[in-house]
């Protein structure tokens, strides 16, 4: 396991923008959090927003020139944004095309058809998985919660009982599984390998929604016995398609730019040399973007064309997925304005030199960063943005096996019990009719469940790899 030690250096030496002492810098991280969440939670401004001023608020209680924060805020949002943006808008276009041709319809009816009464828990978690993979956690809840509540319905299930399992595998996959923005985001800022953590992500995925769905269910449905809301139970969007792609074609179309990413990893840790002409060739093939693009590409023939859409409403289907990810891409783009502007003022060496006598795993330091902004915004992507861009010079010496690890500590931290600040809280509460305390009892434990779970697969992977 990766403990902090004296030897450890930053990941690069940065020129920082303040020479205040470990004291002021401290306070004005806490500041310039404080004055995100005070913003985010209280009056109600956008995470955009909010990101900017906080990064403002940290550099001027830094004693920092405000020309250098706003420099090193701009610096952040541009790499960022260059680096995840296109990938965050492939994957919106990726997800758009699989809910409007039917395709994710035809993934659930197959594997729902096949699953008997006492799988049906374990088939929502897999559906909720290959669903969950290419598209955002909110339109993952969109497209499934019809299903859930008919499938409560129709089978006399406790909602719990089929619900939890589904959420479990939607969480789940937006907090540890790349091309999910908080995953991407962290890879870049910690500069790990991304075939690599996705690998190890499915590795700590498996177990964890399995445990904090299907297992937790039970308990869960106990706690909390309600029955589907009649007037919750919305008709499926692509109900009045005259056809929908495949199963086998729509499971294969959503997991190419995985396979191809993977792909990579795996010739990178065989081949093992940069300058071999296949390591070069499946650089390119698994790299995010020609990934992704490959994977869109090959839908809009898979997908769009088996539903019978024409030219121009493949055209449209693209056109209405990039609108609504505007402010995704906006948050993750200030949140990387905020890490840069964290880093470049000096905070991330500082949490080294204060840390370097601590007997504590570097994982779960970057696990309680990640726990403690999420609590604070409730917002999974800017716990992930903000740990990432702090813990981000424990990386400096970490193999590349560790550094992946290092990004899904932060990433099951950013998960730990969203409540009351947390958009996700009420997304659920109110499709699933229950009350504040209810939702507490089985979606906040949940999300919980799969922050500890995940955090104790990922500090068992660090002792063996």
């Amino acid at each position: 396991m990766t403990h902090l030690s004296v030897e450890m250096l930053a990941a690069d030496a940065v020129e920082p923008i303040t020479t205040a002492g470990h004291a002021q810098l401290g306070i004005a991280v806490l500041a310039g959090i404080a004055v995100i969440v005070l913003l985010i939670t209280k009056f109600k401004l956008h995470a955009f927003l909010s990101l900017i001023i906080g990064s403002l608020v940290l550099g001027a209680v830094a004693g920092a020139p405000l020309d250098k924060v706003i420099t090193s805020f701009s610096a952040g949002l541009g790499t960022t944004v260059a680096g995840t943006g296109v990938l965050i808008a492939l994957g919106a276009v990726l997800g758009r095309l699989l809910a409007d041709s039917g395709g994710a319809d035809q993934i659930v009816d197959t594997i729902l058809v096949r699953a008997s009464r006492k799988a049906m828990p374990w088939a929502m978690v897999l559906i909720a998985g290959i669903v969950g993979l290419p598209i955002f956690f909110e339109v993952g809840i969109v497209l499934l919660i019809p299903v859930v509540l008919l499938v409560a319905k129709r089978g006399n299930f406790s909602l719990m009982r089929i619900g939890i399992p589904a959420l479990a595998g939607l969480s789940v996959m937006h907090g540890l599984i790349p091309p999910h923005p908080g995953p991407l985001v962290a890879i870049d800022a910690v500069g790990a390998n991304l075939g690599v953590t996705l690998a190890l992500g499915v590795v700590v995925a498996i177990p964890t929604a399995i445990i904090a769905g299907p297992v937790f269910s039970r308990y869960a449905a106990r706690w909390v016995d309600i029955r589907p809301p009649e007037n919750m139970v919305p008709e499926r969007a692509t109900d009045d398609l005259e056809k929908r792609p495949g199963f086998g074609i729509t499971v294969a179309t959503v997991l190419l730019p995985v396979v191809m990413m993977l792909a990579k990893a795996l010739v990178d840790i065989v081949v093992d040399n940069p300058e071999h002409t296949v390591q070069r060739v499946f650089d390119v093939i698994g790299s995010p973007l020609i990934a992704l693009l490959t994977a869109v590409l090959v839908a809009m023939f898979t997908l769009g064309r088996a539903a019978g859409f024409t030219r121009g409403r493949i055209a449209t289907t693209v056109e209405k997925s990039l609108a609504p990810i505007a402010g995704v891409v906006l948050i993750v783009g200030a949140g990387g304005g905020f890490k840069q502007t964290l880093v470049d003022a000096g905070v991330g060496q500082m949490i080294l030199d204060v840390s370097k006598g601590w007997n504590i795993s570097a994982l779960l330091l970057a696990w309680l960063i990640a726990v403690a902004i999420r609590l604070a915004t409730g917002s999974a992507t800017v716990a992930t943005i903000s740990a990432a861009g702090l813990v981000a010079p424990l990386a400096a010496e970490m193999s590349t096996t560790h550094a992946a690890l290092l990004v899904l500590a932060i990433g099951c931290g950013s998960l730990f019990f969203s409540h009351v600040n947390d958009a996700g809280f009420w997304l659920v509460k109110e499709y699933f009719g229950m009350n504040v305390g209810q939702t507490l009892k089985t979606w906040s434990v949940m999300e919980t469940l799969i922050s500890v779970v995940g955090i104790g697969c990922v500090l068992l992977l660090s002792l063996v790899l």
